[in-house]
């Protein structure tokens, strides 16, 4: 080849060269124009013809920046929903929240807002504690409520009547047709996809919907899968439709098992994604203070006899001095329902303990399991500890660690005996007596039952799930492995937890019993600690050796799904 001929071909490289580039900024130019225009649809064309996800991206972000601020909202975040980047979608739908929307709600609220506003104003509006007054409104309580002093009371007497509950269901939207309320054995739930419809809904003013708030009617997480090509992090495990049910929860109506909640679900994610060895719970206990008066007026008792006329006085003598035990909680903020139910549970366990509240057959309280022989003694004051904990047999996963298995129970009840100094300090012993073992062994064993009949415990192995999966997806680098931010259910995120009054006090939890006219006080305190870590590390993730869970994992995430849906069976 001569030179000649070499230059002639260089040149021709170079040309193409040069008009590839031309070409490529052709459609850059008359995407500007279009947008400037305010022609949308070619922008829109333009955008989604974009020859990379990253300017693909831009355009579309800077599509849904023009339609917000020409006023067409609604445009913006369709436009916004099909950015790919989560970092970009959550960038852009801020830029779209600080434009002024006609008629914006205003934000999520929650559910009884509205209704609370409309009667604390138009009803005896100087009446209300808001504005000084003695009333307090507040929405449906469960099992317990919290005044405006902040003690925790029990609400827990049945309506034969039916007319409450009549009024409940009424109160709240009857099953509808439609997939999401039919039972499912295996319910998918996308977290990428539902924080993402979370944020669209947020950005135009509203709140998540009634699904999205229930979760797709999830009531127990089983598996984990993950789809790291298109982005998808899944939790997996029963569902179905749902109802207000006993105590006013959220239940299946087939199963009567409460369903998961998404407050719950961002409030557990957002605390173990702070750190790797996250931990959270609550304790209950008498103050060092009341125990010491307790002690003394019990040693004062025991110079003289107790007549039956007059137990039921000296019984609430004792209970003054006693007073009220400190609510404390670490690691989520006590407002959350997260941390009120974490304290309830903790609150209704110990009222069964001590023979204040119906257990289940098996189920003995720690007074009624004492036998004083005649001529013994009976045991001393202390202070009996009692607290739930963690409780899976095992996390398992698949040598490809894209599916993950959780198995067991969720939950244990774990004891100690305190003694009391004559100050009143609880001393610590790290051993448990027999009787006071029988009542934890019997609550954890009989823990299926004692969650039929008080939804409550349900409720907290939902709690303890949402925890052990947080866990694991930070452990496991889950969310990077899919390219998930957690742009709105994150720490920095944005999501709106429901915030209530929070607990501080209660009533101390004591009960007695006369054996051998002998009277029999027993106290106690505890609580609730969540440590799933341990469970998570790698070396205690079980590889399934048989294959099984590579099975149950779906191969890839359905592909006729429509634009806005989160979850699929």
């Amino acid at each position: 080849m001569t030179g000649n001929s070499r230059a002639g071909v260089l040149a021709a490289v170079i040309y193409l060269a040069g008009s590839a580039t031309a070409e490529a900024q052709v459609p850059d130019a008359l995407f500007r124009a279009h947008l400037g225009a305010g022609e949308f649809a070619p922008a829109m064309a333009l955008a989604r013809n974009a020859p990379n996800a990253q300017q693909h991206d831009a355009r579309l972000a800077q599509i849904a920046a023009a339609q917000s601020r020409a006023g067409a909202q609604r445009a913006a975040l369709r436009s916004a929903a099909e950015i790919y980047d989560d970092r970009v979608r959550s960038q852009t739908l801020r830029q779209i929240a600080a434009e002024p929307l006609g008629g914006r709600g205003g934000g999520s609220q929650a559910d009884f807002d509205s209704l609370i506003e409309l009667i604390t104003t138009t009803i005896a509006p100087t009446s209300w504690d808001e504005v000084g007054g003695p009333g307090s409104i507040a929405g449906f309580p469960t099992g317990v409520y919290v005044d405006p002093q902040g003690v925790l009371q029990p609400l827990m007497r049945d309506d034969h009547s039916g007319r409450l509950a009549a009024l409940l269901a009424s109160s709240f939207p009857a099953a509808r047709p439609g997939e999401l309320r039919r039972s499912s054995p295996l319910r998918m739930i996308s977290l990428p996809r539902l924080e993402k419809h979370v944020q669209l809904r947020l950005a135009a003013g509203r709140r998540p919907s009634e699904a999205m708030r229930m979760l797709a009617g999830l009531q127990r997480i089983e598996y984990v899968f993950v789809y790291p090509q298109s982005g998808e992090l899944v939790l997996a495990g029963p569902a179905g439709d749902w109802k207000i049910g006993k105590e006013n929860r959220i239940l299946g109506v087939d199963s009567g098992r409460p369903v998961l909640r998404l407050d719950d679900l961002v409030v557990v994610l957002r605390h173990m994604s702070g750190a790797p060895n996250a931990q959270f719970g609550c304790a209950i206990t008498p103050t060092q203070g009341a125990l010491a008066r307790a002690k003394a007026f019990l040693e004062q008792s025991q110079k003289g006899s107790i007549d039956a006329g007059r137990r039921k006085t000296w019984l609430e003598q004792l209970r003054r001095q006693l007073g009220k035990q400190e609510i404390d909680v670490d690691g989520l903020d006590p407002r959350t329902r997260a941390a009120r139910l974490i304290v309830e549970a903790d609150y209704r366990m110990k009222l069964v303990g001590m023979g204040l509240e119906e257990g289940v057959p098996g189920v003995e309280s720690y007074l009624d399991s004492i036998k004083v022989p005649r001529g013994q003694a009976p045991p001393p004051l202390g202070v009996l500890r009692w607290w739930f904990t963690l409780n899976y047999d095992a996390v398992l996963t698949c040598r490809e660690r894209n599916a993950f298995a959780i198995r067991g129970q969720g939950v244990q009840v774990l004891s100690e005996n305190e003694r009391l100094a004559a100050d009143g300090r609880r001393i610590h012993t790290g051993a448990s007596e027999e009787l006071n073992r029988q009542f934890a062994r019997s609550f954890t064993r009989h823990f299926p039952a004692l969650c039929d009949k008080y939804p409550v415990y349900a409720e907290l192995r939902n709690i303890f799930d949402l925890a052990l999966v947080a866990a694991l997806i930070r452990r496991e680098g889950l969310a990077e492995k899919v390219g998930w931010h957690m742009t709105c259910f994150g720490p920095d995120g944005r999501f709106p937890a429901e915030l209530a009054e929070a607990p501080t006090k209660v009533e101390t939890v004591i009960n007695h019993r006369v054996i051998n006219r002998v009277h029999i006080v027993a106290g106690v305190s505890g609580g609730v600690r969540v440590e799933p870590a341990p469970l998570v590390a790698r070396e205690n993730i079980e590889i399934d050796r048989y294959g099984t869970l590579s099975k149950k994992r779906p191969a890839a995430v359905a592909k006729d799904l429509p634009p806005g849906a989160w979850w699929w069976d």
